[in-house]
């Protein structure tokens, strides 16, 4: 029994590796990682996931912890510095201390974070952004694209109760030159970690239906410097500077642009200014237009009384022409009715002594005429009777003839004269209707008639 191994509780060990740990440990340390979720509770502790990555794969993961006193003075301190709250997948600067739990094993406890280090990772993100888009000869591609005269329809993206969204839609709707504008809101969360990959599903919306509108503009109100790293995010503002419509871009701070600001086709600090801006669009053609509808009107009243005055002297030339020319006319028209008075006078005098002459010779004509036609019918009329009955006689021997062929070609006649007529079935017996052996067949004769049964038929080919 002296040689059984030494026995220790779960408890007894796990607190031995708790002291152990606590000896070697007892230090603060300065540790970088990223902070993959922050995890806070409604309690206001954070507990959250903290790993590192190497070429895109977790080398080390551990779990931490932030109690709500030290996460609240930690957040204030890092909002006045990164001008936005603490998130999820941000690399961050930690002073943790190592702690281990009997019942919660192993953790780093956070007791700081360095708001410097997280806004020079901000930065970087900035500068890598930026430098991806230029090589990729993105960074001008919207602001090349040509903006319209009248921007009218306008796709909007922001926050359905956002106070930025109000102040735009106040500005162009109820400007004081009654510009008209349309609008349809495409909602999105425009701040935080979701607003990168929510505005880009927004600018997908619209692209699919890009043809209904001049132009997008995203609006941010509130907030001031607060959430704006996800407008550094590459993916969101590749998205923009390669959009087929020049989009505008108010988000509302003062400081230091994002780099969807600026590679948008327009930014402006509030969103009040960006909708001056479009108001200004409209200016810019409708002031022009106006001062040429003035230039216009004046060059109009110069010419309309320019040619009112040639139109008065004009009308005094062309008066005294026409009279002079009708005062013409009138003679020569007085000239030609004596002309054609004379010429109708002689012409129908002539006309009349051509009909009686006419009127003469169609007597003479009609008169002999009737006299030669009655002299054919009287030799018709003696001529007739005899033609008709020589006709008639000639016709009535060919219908005798006729008949009497008829007669001769009688069958009765051809069975006078000793032949008989064999029939099948009611019909003469031929190559068309031909016997067989047990046919009943019936021979006719002149004067009787034979019932016969066939025994045997023979060809005669």
């Amino acid at each position: 029994m002296s040689n059984s191994p030494k026995i220790f509780t779960l408890k007894q060990v796990v607190s031995s590796v708790r002291k152990t740990i606590e000896d070697r440990y007892a230090n603060l340390y300065w540790v970088k990682a990223e902070m993959h979720k922050l995890n806070q509770f409604p309690s206001g502790h954070c507990f959250p996931e903290l790993l590192q990555k190497e070429n895109g794969k977790i080398v080390a993961q551990i779990s931490g912890s932030i109690w709500k006193h030290n996460f609240e003075r930690i957040n204030t301190r890092f909002i006045e510095v990164v001008k936005e709250p603490i998130k999820d997948d941000t690399t961050l600067l930690l002073q943790v201390k190592v702690n281990f739990h009997e019942l919660y094993g192993l953790s780093l406890q956070i007791m700081d974070i360095d708001p410097n280090y997280a806004l020079g990772e901000l930065q970087k993100e900035r500068e890598d952004t930026l430098r991806r888009l230029q090589k990729e000869g993105l960074i001008n591609k919207n602001q090349g694209l040509d903006f319209p005269v009248l921007p009218k329809r306008i796709a909007v993206i922001s926050a359905e109760s956002s106070k930025g969204l109000s102040d735009f839609m106040q500005v162009i709707s109820k400007n004081p030159w009654n510009y008209r504008f349309f609008t349809m809101l495409f909602p999105a969360s425009l701040q935080g970690d979701n607003a990168a990959r929510s505005i880009s599903d927004q600018l997908e919306r619209i692209h699919r239906v890009k043809h209904h509108f001049d132009c997008v503009v995203i609006v941010r109100g509130g907030g001031g410097e607060v959430g704006l790293s996800c407008y550094n995010n590459y993916s969101l503002c590749k998205n923009i500077a390669s959009f087929s419509l020049p989009i505008l871009t108010g988000i509302g701070h003062s400081t230091n642009l994002t780099v969807a600001e600026m590679i948008s086709y327009r930014n402006a600090i509030t969103p009040t200014e960006l909708g001056d801006f479009l108001i200004q669009a409209f200016h810019n053609f409708s002031v022009p237009v106006k001062n040429t509808i003035k230039r216009i009107k004046a060059s109009s009243l110069v010419i309309t009384s320019e040619a009112q005055l040639r139109l008065k002297s004009e009308s005094k030339l062309f008066k005294n022409v026409v009279k002079q020319t009708v005062m013409q006319n009138k003679q020569i028209v007085n000239s030609s009715l004596k002309e054609l008075a004379s010429s109708v006078k002689f012409s129908v005098l002539h006309q009349q002594n051509s009909i009686r002459k006419n009127e003469q010779g169609v007597y003479r004509n009609a008169r002999f005429l009737v006299s030669s036609q009655t002299s054919e019918l009287g030799k018709l009329n003696v001529s007739l009777p005899v033609v008709v009955k020589a006709k008639f006689l000639s016709e009535t021997n060919k219908v005798i003839n006729i008949a009497q062929s008829i007669r001769l070609m009688d069958p009765i006649n051809v069975l006078n004269r000793g032949f008989s007529i064999t029939l099948l079935n009611g019909k003469t017996i031929g190559k068309n209707n031909k016997v067989k052996n047990g046919d009943l067949i019936l021979t006719k004769t002149a004067t009787f008639n034979v019932k016969s049964k066939v025994e045997i038929t023979e060809n005669n080919e």
